[in-house]
């Protein structure tokens, strides 16, 4: 298949920044996968004089290597047609083999090449996932660096069978030397911290006090770090991953001004942004315990130790879950939370969505163009979601909608079967054969860390003023962690600079 003409344009611009020769080892075969995968490679090779192709065996096919020419094995495979969302992955892949710096930080480029051993990654990706780029492009910088590392991305559209055999019901799925190894977004510095090569704790201890300290990297975090530093105090933001919850939205429509954006892109935004003021950036720390004292201390689960002089709150929410049995046994064995990533997994089968709010509705919309048969389960008598999304989902002719239903339990052996759920009017049980079950019934904010050191409704939302305080003195918050009427992210942008500019106004004044 051709590339599209501006898809085409831009790729030709990127590759005139190659800094090295290229070679594309390519294994073909009759399929027709193999059939668009070489035709993309030896279009891309056609645009370029210092990339070469040539036929080879490799262990999957359709796949292909991306090589500096004379330089032997990069360790960089693409097996299938990485389009989509992985045409980026596979674009950064040729600059980086060509020897252009991967934009990473020094530190972690140093802790990449201090990795001993031989660290073989497989990643199973779709190509409609947004979360699976991160990860593609986290290893393969990994491989980039160090050469005892190698990775594949896989498309397990292609790679069907490897899908089934390895029962790989959530993307992205990631392998270390035929292991399982992770399941979902995960960055760079989560990926060094699981192998063991993460930040030094001693490092982060030794770190001067803070005049501002943001914990989370959403967009509440992003913008209270940015209005914190423009004031030229020293500003410094912990977060478990850059981008919080805008990391697993899709399609964004309501962010004024601009009519379309996708999360990841909004999240990568946002940490530009960040890095054009001096602010210290510490990723893939988790927060467990805040105390007052000559400072406010925020231990971390490494144990250890930040200080600052005030704190803002930015933890963000996360999907709510069932809690009902088999949610949590049967994770990534056909229970999902990701419509968009883990939907084309389920192409041809019977699922099911939980939630009948815009989310669930919107998720259950987008399935229905891929699986054979989608059922709606919504607790109250009514949809509760937008009367637009309602009408566009009846107008599908494979949606059941079920009302005033409990869903009671998930049933499955090894893997997702079905699922039980009570008709509330009458207390009969009912029961579903089905494949898949995607959960959809809103947020919870993660604040149980927190415990009773600050104020929190019974919802677990932390309680602030119109200044974003809360009942701590020093201890600020903002977004969907707190209190506030509505989560959205340009709600959540706006309670980051209320936080930050009432931390700075306790500061002059205290």
């Amino acid at each position: 298949m051709a590339l599209e003409a501006d898809i085409k344009a831009q790729l030709a611009q990127y590759l005139q920044l190659l800094e090295g020769d290229l070679l594309l080892q390519v294994s073909a075969g009759a399929d027709a996968a193999s059939a668009e995968m070489l035709a993309l490679v030896e279009e891309i090779a056609g645009m370029s004089p210092r990339i070469k192709v040539e036929k080879t065996a490799l262990a999957r096919t359709p796949s292909f290597s991306v090589n500096r020419a004379g330089a032997g094995d990069s360790g960089i495979v693409f097996a299938g047609v990485p389009l989509g969302h992985e045409f980026t992955s596979l674009v950064l892949a040729l600059l980086q083999v060509s020897g252009r710096a991967p934009k990473v930080e020094d530190a972690v480029i140093q802790q990449i090449k201090a990795i001993k051993g031989e660290y073989h990654f497989e990643t199973y990706v779709s190509l409609t996932c947004h979360n699976c780029p991160d990860v593609v492009q986290a290893l393969n910088v990994m491989s980039v660096l160090n050469p005892g590392i190698t990775h594949t991305m896989i498309d397990g559209g292609v790679f069907k069978n490897e899908v089934e055999k390895k029962e790989i019901m959530g993307v992205p799925a990631v392998f270390l030397n035929g292991e399982f190894f992770n399941s979902g977004r995960t960055s760079l510095e989560e990926i060094l911290g699981k192998l063991g090569s993460g930040q030094d704790t001693s490092q982060l201890s030794a770190k001067e006090p803070y005049d501002v300290l943001v914990v989370g990297g959403g967009p509440a975090g992003a913008s209270a770090a940015i209005y914190a530093a423009r004031k030229g105090i020293r500003t410094g933001i912990v977060a478990e991953r850059f981008g919080g919850q805008v990391l697993d939205t899709l399609g964004i429509e309501n962010f004024i001004s601009m009519t379309y954006t996708e999360g990841p892109k909004l999240a990568a935004s946002l940490e530009a942004h960040v890095s054009e003021y001096p602010i210290d950036v510490m990723k893939a720390q988790r927060v467990r315990h805040l105390d007052k004292k000559d400072y406010i201390e925020v231990e971390l689960e490494s144990g250890a130790v930040l200080k600052s002089k005030t704190v803002i709150l930015s933890t963000g929410a996360r999907w709510r879950n069932t809690g009902v049995p088999g949610e949590a046994e049967f994770k990534n064995k056909g229970v999902a939370y990701c419509p968009h990533c883990d939907g084309p997994l389920f192409a041809g089968k019977h699922v099911a969505v939980i939630g009948g709010g815009n989310s669930g509705i919107e998720a259950a919309i987008d399935l229905a163009g891929v699986v054979k048969h989608v059922t709606v389960l919504e607790f109250m008598p009514e949809l509760k979601a937008d009367e637009v999304l309602q009408k566009r989902l009846y107008s599908l002719p494979n949606v059941t909608v079920l009302k005033n239903v409990q869903t009671k339990e998930i049933t499955g052996d090894n893997k997702v079967n079905g699922l039980t759920y009570l008709m509330r009017d009458s207390g009969e049980e009912q029961h579903i054969e089905l494949e898949g079950v995607f959960v959809q019934i809103g947020l919870v904010p993660n604040t149980e860390w927190l415990e009773d050191t600050v104020e929190r409704t019974r919802f677990g939302e932390i309680v602030v003023d119109r200044h974003g305080a809360t009942n701590v003195p020093g201890v600020f918050a903002a977004g969907d962690c707190t209190n506030s009427a509505y989560k959205q992210i340009i709600i959540s942008m706006g309670s980051g600079a209320t936080a930050a500019l009432g931390a700075f106004d306790y500061l002059i004044r205290n």
